[in-house]
Protein backbone atom coordinates (compact mmCIF):
# COMPACT_ATOMS: atom_id res chain seq x y z
CA UNK A 1 0.00 0.00 0.00
CA UNK A 2 0.93 3.50 -0.33
CA UNK A 3 2.15 5.45 2.33
CA UNK A 4 2.37 8.93 2.52
CA UNK A 5 5.09 11.48 4.13
CA UNK A 6 4.45 15.00 5.30
CA UNK A 7 6.84 17.51 5.56
CA UNK A 8 7.45 21.04 5.47
CA UNK A 9 5.83 22.49 8.86
CA UNK A 10 7.07 24.39 11.23
CA UNK A 11 6.33 27.80 13.68
CA UNK A 12 5.35 30.94 11.58
CA UNK A 13 4.04 34.25 12.80
CA UNK A 14 0.74 35.45 11.57
CA UNK A 15 1.00 36.98 8.06
CA UNK A 16 3.92 34.25 7.00
CA UNK A 17 3.54 31.23 4.58
CA UNK A 18 4.58 27.92 4.53
CA UNK A 19 4.95 25.35 1.33
CA UNK A 20 3.38 21.55 2.77
CA UNK A 21 5.05 18.78 0.64
CA UNK A 22 3.20 15.31 0.75
CA UNK A 23 6.13 12.20 -0.60
CA UNK A 24 4.26 8.97 -1.73
CA UNK A 25 6.10 5.94 -1.72
CA UNK A 26 4.19 4.74 -4.93
CA UNK A 27 2.37 6.59 -7.59
CA UNK A 28 -0.61 8.67 -6.65
CA UNK A 29 -1.37 8.67 -10.18
CA UNK A 30 -4.55 5.76 -9.74
CA UNK A 31 -5.89 8.26 -6.98
CA UNK A 32 -8.80 10.60 -8.94
CA UNK A 33 -8.45 12.70 -5.68
CA UNK A 34 -6.17 13.56 -3.36
CA UNK A 35 -5.91 16.04 -0.55
CA UNK A 36 -4.74 17.66 2.69
CA UNK A 37 -6.03 17.51 5.75
CA UNK A 38 -5.61 19.02 9.45
CA UNK A 39 -6.45 18.71 12.64
CA UNK A 40 -6.29 21.53 15.08
CA UNK A 41 -6.13 20.89 18.76
CA UNK A 42 -9.23 19.46 20.54
CA UNK A 43 -10.94 18.93 17.12
CA UNK A 44 -11.59 16.62 14.61
CA UNK A 45 -9.67 16.36 11.79
CA UNK A 46 -11.49 18.39 8.33
CA UNK A 47 -10.61 18.42 4.77
CA UNK A 48 -8.38 22.13 3.87
CA UNK A 49 -7.97 20.97 -0.24
CA UNK A 50 -8.67 18.58 -2.86
CA UNK A 51 -7.32 18.29 -6.19
CA UNK A 52 -8.51 15.85 -8.78
CA UNK A 53 -6.22 14.04 -11.37
CA UNK A 54 -7.76 16.69 -13.77
CA UNK A 55 -6.85 19.51 -11.56
CA UNK A 56 -9.97 20.34 -10.14
CA UNK A 57 -9.21 21.96 -6.72
CA UNK A 58 -11.64 22.74 -3.44
CA UNK A 59 -11.20 24.21 -0.55
CA UNK A 60 -12.72 24.83 2.45
CA UNK A 61 -14.26 28.47 3.16
CA UNK A 62 -11.25 29.52 5.71
CA UNK A 63 -8.32 29.10 3.69
CA UNK A 64 -10.10 29.83 -0.10
CA UNK A 65 -7.65 32.75 -1.39
CA UNK A 66 -4.64 31.59 1.41
CA UNK A 67 -4.00 27.75 0.24
CA UNK A 68 -3.13 26.46 -3.36
CA UNK A 69 -2.92 22.42 -3.41
CA UNK A 70 -1.12 21.22 -6.46
CA UNK A 71 0.16 17.35 -6.96
CA UNK A 72 3.22 16.62 -9.51
CA UNK A 73 1.86 12.75 -10.97
CA UNK A 74 5.51 12.30 -12.37
CA UNK A 75 7.31 13.21 -8.85
CA UNK A 76 4.37 11.23 -7.16
CA UNK A 77 3.95 14.47 -4.38
CA UNK A 78 1.55 16.95 -3.47
CA UNK A 79 1.80 20.47 -2.24
CA UNK A 80 0.14 22.48 0.05
CA UNK A 81 1.01 26.60 -0.51
CA UNK A 82 -0.46 28.71 2.53
CA UNK A 83 0.15 32.14 2.42
CA UNK A 84 -1.17 34.64 5.23
CA UNK A 85 -1.13 32.50 7.74
CA UNK A 86 -3.77 32.82 11.04
CA UNK A 87 -3.53 31.57 14.46
CA UNK A 88 -6.20 29.26 13.34
CA UNK A 89 -4.53 27.50 10.92
CA UNK A 90 -2.52 25.92 13.31
CA UNK A 91 -2.84 22.15 13.85
CA UNK A 92 -1.30 18.78 12.21
CA UNK A 93 -1.42 18.60 8.49
CA UNK A 94 -1.96 15.20 6.85
CA UNK A 95 -2.27 14.12 3.04
CA UNK A 96 -3.23 10.97 1.58
CA UNK A 97 -5.65 9.39 -1.58
CA UNK A 98 -9.06 9.12 -1.96
CA UNK A 99 -10.22 5.77 -0.71
CA UNK A 100 -6.88 5.36 1.79
CA UNK A 101 -8.29 4.66 5.51
CA UNK A 102 -4.98 5.30 6.80
CA UNK A 103 -2.97 8.39 7.29
CA UNK A 104 0.96 9.69 7.81
CA UNK A 105 2.57 10.86 10.40
CA UNK A 106 1.45 14.45 9.73
CA UNK A 107 3.67 17.62 9.92
CA UNK A 108 3.03 19.94 12.40
CA UNK A 109 1.99 23.61 11.42
CA UNK A 110 2.27 26.20 14.14
CA UNK A 111 0.86 30.31 13.58
CA UNK A 112 2.14 32.41 16.37
CA UNK A 113 3.89 35.27 17.81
Amino acid sequence: QVQFVESGGGLVPPGGSLRLSCAASGTIASFYVMGWYRQAPGKAREAVATVTSGGTTNYVDSVKGRFTISRDNAKSTVYLQMNSLKPEDTGVYYCKGDGVDYWGQGTQVTVSS
